[in-house]
């Protein structure tokens, strides 16, 4: 058996500084990721005016109930998602001009059900350039709050923004939610949020989800942060693909990430996996049968699947996943691309993928610039030796230390 030290999670990361943030008092983050992400986030609240001591261990983050505390500010959201639809939110609850550019990778992703829903909110926000995309201006007064309605099936961060943003509006949010994707990630918010203080009420009714959201504020914790459940996934992959077993500490069955449920796919596929307390294991012969799964819910491990599916001995077939077209690329494609690139027969439609057996040829990976095509195909060059990546740095984004551990694994297993 062998044990891999995963980093701590991207997504509960960037929901605990948010929260550190706007919380009251000083609340320390233990173990969080320290990647291009979340140092951009922490950047980025620092640049609104909100202190933060940072340690290779822990965060200390002083909270503001009121807002930030520069009057005007220039923040660079870098590649993050989280950083370019969670700050703008963040920003709305002072009083102040604040300005939110990114990187042109960023540039190309939406937020425009994000900032409608702010406009809707009175929040004086301003595209530059392409509607619907950064750079944006907030010109923020508070925000009262009020009801609101959102399509959140092209992503869930626009609901999860609005959410944490509830308890610092004048009246509170109700918010109806005609679709939908990624919903776990909408678990991991309402749980962090009921840590720090905010008991979200949930229910379904015939025109949609309705969460109904208290005004109150938040109250300062000291917050563990998990490991990195998508990034787990390589690893698991890994074991399944090379018939071996690994074990990730800190991922266990109380674990709020819902892409820890990728093992349930290998299961399916034939791996064995064992959920502890407080880890998981998986093991695998060599030997993963074909599947027919949907990945809505679970769509940032799509890529892992797909790296692995030639080796399966019937077709792989990945459905409900067209979000994955608006992420740092067009996964969909790029995973498509890249697997016919070394000769595997791959269909693909407007939200699935299939993927049929074969004996994937090395080649150098097209990247795209995405860490999740880096690090899925990755695991692939455990049965396909010679694969290169056009851009291997582009992992610091969630990992920077993948590689260094990947070359680790590969070692302590010899392959």
């Amino acid at each position: 058996m062998t044990a891999v030290e995963i980093p701590g999670s991207k997504s509960i990361t960037a929901r605990a500084l948010f929260l550190a943030a706007a919380a009251e008092g000083v609340t320390t983050l233990r173990r969080p990721l320290s990647s291009d992400d979340t140092e951009g986030f922490a950047q980025g609240l620092d640049t609104l005016g909100y202190r933060i001591e940072r340690t290779a261990r822990s965060w200390r983050v002083e909270g503001r109930p009121a807002g930030p505390a520069a009057p005007s500010a220039e923040v660079y959201c870098r590649d993050g998602a989280t950083t370019a639809r969670f700050l703008p939110a963040l920003a709305t609850t002072g009083h102040g001009t604040y300005r939110f550019d990114a990187s042109p990778q960023m540039r190309r992703r939406p937020v425009a059900p994000l900032t409608r829903a702010l406009r809707e909110l009175g929040v004086d926000l301003r595209h530059e350039e392409a509607e619907g995309h950064h750079p944006l201006t907030v010109v923020a007064d508070g925000v009262r709050g009020g009801e609101l309605t959102l399509d959140a099936g092209q992503s869930s961060q626009y609901l999860t923004a609005l959410l944490l943003l509830g308890p610092l509006t004048r009246d509170g949010l109700r918010i109806t939610v005609t679709r939908l994707v990624s919903a776990p990630y909408i678990g991991i918010t309402l749980a962090m949020m009921r840590s720090f203080g905010v008991e979200v009420k949930r229910e379904r009714t015939p025109v949609g989800e309705v969460f109904e959201v208290p005004s109150g504020g938040y109250r300062a914790v000291d917050y563990p942060i998990e490991p990195d459940a998508s990034t787990a996934s390589y690893f698991f992959a890994a074991a399944a693909l090379a018939g071996r077993e690994v074990t990730v500490p800190g991922l266990g069955r109380d674990a709020l990430q819902g892409d820890l449920r990728f093992v349930d796919v290998l299961r399916r596929m034939g791996a064995r996996v064992d959920i502890g307390s407080d880890r998981t294991t998986v093991a695998g012969d060599g030997t993963l049968g074909g599947i027919t799964v949907n990945m809505r819910d679970i769509s940032d491990t799509m890529p892992t699947l797909a790296a692995i599916a030639p080796f399966a001995t019937g077709p792989v077939r990945i459905e409900d996943v067209h979000n994955t077209r608006v992420k740092e690329c067009d996964r969909l494609e790029a995973c498509a691309d890249n697997l016919r690139a070394m000769g595997v027969t791959v269909a693909t439609g407007d939200d699935w993928i299939e993927i049929r057996p074969g004996v994937p040829r090395p080649v150098e990976i097209t990247t795209h610039s995405d860490h999740r095509i880096v690090m899925s195909f990755a695991v692939t060059s455990l049965r396909t030796p010679g694969i290169t990546f056009d851009d291997p740095g582009c992992v610091r984004k969630t990992f920077p230390g993948f590689h260094e551990a990947f070359a680790g694994l590969r070692a302590a297993w010899g392959v």
